[in-house]
């Protein structure tokens, strides 16, 4: 028996393999989650406020605190650390702050050497604190691979040989796979090649890392509080008042870090388009089921097509599987609801026995969708307001596990009002092209989603995609 899906039939034994699995978070499932903080119920001040506990919102609180030790920070958040898509994401911490070299080199190529040096000197810097602080989140520096796939158009490989010509020219180390040498790594019928960044990326326990990252704000004197969501910000004599349902904080200084969630300053909404991801965790792999596909070394992997999946091994040996289907819904709406997509956990797991056909008799015990916000140049930017009380930084597109800690720093920069390295640059000063309002804005994203499915089977980019291009829109990931 079969279903079709779109243009993807989908077969029983696919349908078998995600029947039981939980629609909930796998990394959730860890009996070292911390207690929750209270909720704020009383008026407080404070030198800086940071709205939002993800990462972003937790590393600008660590980094304040280590700046100076003396300055006085709260960090609200309307659920719990963590929660959303800090804590549910595939783990990734890639070194780029561009969203891959090939889009910084697009928008950014007279400062691509700098901003791959400041990226790999961010990624060092977690390191060093997730050591520092005793953060147990199943930290590995195994790097990532670019695949190639017979999924997708034969022209693909050739941009993998582009990539490492210009990675290896920028210093970094790097190794082009031929098809032997992949499947000598990761063992699939479907890879044609790949293109191992080999230190550059590392794996994590992204629930853990959050957690983690929540005790080490706290020990450095931070007051946090959860489930307190931040309705209202305004002007208070020289400083910000915030508003939350139960109480007001009174602060020097305001940093936003909501990211796909509804901005407090209504400029952001512009620029940012909230968008699902989805993806799935197997059951553990049996020895004989890991011999089948190698992988002893553990990298990360990611297909190069615009659609692309992400996967990974887990620490107690499953696969992590996700991607592909990133959905924007009308209006940007929010809702709980959307994070169960069955349709997408079909189409995942077709592409999954596709490329590991020998992993047939596998089943997935977790699956699950969450939230990340994207903007036209799919990288973080920032922004100021109110004479500099406040600032944000907004955009990550779902790699933001490492960038976050990038876009801390320049925040904090921007509202200590610090000349760095970083806020020189053009990548920082400068903003996003603005989306459309609806309903060209939902219009357009089918249509691109449309284009970019279309590009991956042909290779060949259509009428729309070109005008894109032709506005620097550029839409290539």
């Amino acid at each position: 028996m079969s279903v079709e899906f779109g243009d993807e039939e989908i077969q029983e034994f696919h349908l078998d393999a995600i029947a039981d699995a939980d629609p909930y978070p796998y990394w959730y499932d860890d009996v070292d989650e911390p207690d929750s903080n209270p909720t704020l119920v009383r008026n407080e001040s404070c030198d800086l406020c940071v709205v939002g506990g993800g990462y972003n919102g937790l590393w600008t609180a660590i980094i304040a605190k280590e700046r100076d030790p003396s300055r006085d920070v709260v960090l609200i958040e309307a659920h719990e650390v963590g929660s959303q898509a800090s804590g549910r994401n595939g783990g990734f911490m890639e070194s780029s702050i561009t969203h891959g070299v090939a889009n910084g080199q697009e928008r950014f190529p007279q400062e691509l050497a700098v901003l791959e040096e400041l990226g790999l000197q961010n990624l060092n810097a977690i390191e060093d604190a997730i050591r520092r602080y005793n953060i147990d989140c199943d930290y590995e520096r195994t790097g990532v691979i670019d695949i190639a796939t017979t999924f997708h158009a034969p022209s693909y490989y050739e941009e993998l040989r582009e990539d490492y010509t210009q990675l290896r020219a920028l210093g970094q180390k790097v190794e082009l796979l031929d098809q032997a040498a992949m499947r000598a790594e990761v063992n699939s019928p479907a890879y044609l090649g790949g293109l191992w960044r080999k230190d550059r990326a590392a794996l994590v326990d992204p629930a853990r890392l959050a957690w983690g990252l929540k005790a080490a704000a706290m020990s450095l004197g931070v007051r946090i509080y959860e489930d307190t969501k931040a309705t209202k910000i305004e002007k208070d004599g020289v400083g910000v008042l915030v508003t939350t349902p139960l109480g007001l904080i009174r602060a020097g200084r305001v940093a936003l870090a909501t990211n796909a969630f509804k901005p407090l300053l209504k400029r952001i909404g512009h620029y940012i388009a909230p968008v699902y991801d989805y993806c799935m965790v197997t059951e553990p792999l049996t020895k004989a089921q890991l011999a089948e596909i190698g992988w002893e070394r553990r990298q990360g992997l990611s297909d190069i097509s615009n659609q692309f999946h992400y996967y990974r091994l887990t620490s107690d040996n499953r696969i992590l599987w996700g991607g592909y289907d990133v959905i924007y819904y009308w209006r940007g709406k929010l809702n709980p609801e959307f994070e169960s997509r069955p349709e997408t956990w079909a189409k995942l797991s077709k592409h999954f026995f596709d490329t590991f056909p020998q992993l047939e008799d596998l089943k997935f015990t977790h699956t699950w969708g969450g939230v990340i916000d994207t903007c036209s140049r799919f990288s973080v930017f920032w922004g100021r307001a109110w004479q500099g009380r406040v600032a944000y930084s907004v955009g990550y597109t779902g790699l933001g596990v490492a960038a976050t800690r990038f876009g801390a720093e320049v925040m904090l920069d921007i509202l200590d009002g610090k000349r760095s390295r970083a806020t020189e640059t053009e990548f920082v000063k400068s903003k996003p092209i603005p989306f459309p309002p609806e309903p060209f804005r939902f219009i357009g994203i089918q249509a691109t989603r449309y284009s970019l499915n279309r590009e991956d089977k042909t290779g060949k980019r259509n009428l729309w995609l070109r005008g894109l291009d032709r506005l620097g829109l550029g839409f290539d990931s």
